[in-house]
């Protein structure tokens, strides 16, 4: 199954336009229209997606031909920014997690020397949480992701890894939707 995932990144596109002008692209009404001809599959449901349900989704947007956006998260404010979006276009968004956001989401001071790696997985398993507490309040279905890993970061992705068992261990569903590319 082939899958078009968009990524989006927020700053550098209103760099380019002004405010109003993204706005208003953004509410003309061909977009309204694109938006309310969206019906996801009845296993789709608000909060985080996973399994059958997440299968789903990924054949529905390839069938409809639409792209799911992603954003890197960095802070629990671009998270709850891009779940308010999903909501007011109601639509599904996909939250991903790198090895700089995880350990911009733990913070500065225990990021650096020794802790990057423990660090990295740490905010990014806190950010994951962030979304699963709080998708499901906004009405939105949100598939969590990892970012791509390259070798010298083997160590990160291995304590995902790790993380995601244990969530599964306990909740039966995985914490986090991993490719291995």
């Amino acid at each position: 199954m082939k899958v078009v995932i968009v990524s989006l990144a927020f700053g550098v596109a209103s760099a380019f336009v002004s405010p109003t002008s993204v706005r208003s692209a953004l509410t003309t009404p061909s977009m309204s229209a694109v938006a309310s001809d969206i019906k996801l599959p009845a296993s789709v449901k608000p909060g985080v997606v996973t399994g059958q349900a997440l299968v789903d989704l990924l054949q529905y947007a390839q069938d409809k031909g639409f792209a799911i956006p992603a954003v890197n998260a960095v802070s629990s404010c671009g998270i709850n920014a891009c779940l308010e979006a999903a909501a007011k276009f109601q639509g599904p968004m996909i939250v991903q997690f790198s090895r700089g956001g995880g350990q911009f989401i733990a913070g500065k001071s225990v990021a650096g020397g020794e802790n990057q790696d423990s660090a990295a997985v740490a905010g990014c398993v806190a950010g994951a949480l962030h979304v699963r507490q709080l998708a499901e309040l906004y009405g939105v279905p949100v598939i969590l992701h990892t970012d791509h890993c390259m070798r010298d970061w083997l160590p990160w992705f291995d304590g995902l890894l790790e993380a995601n068992e244990k969530y599964y261990a306990l909740h039966g569903e995985p914490l986090f939707f991993i490719t291995y590319a």
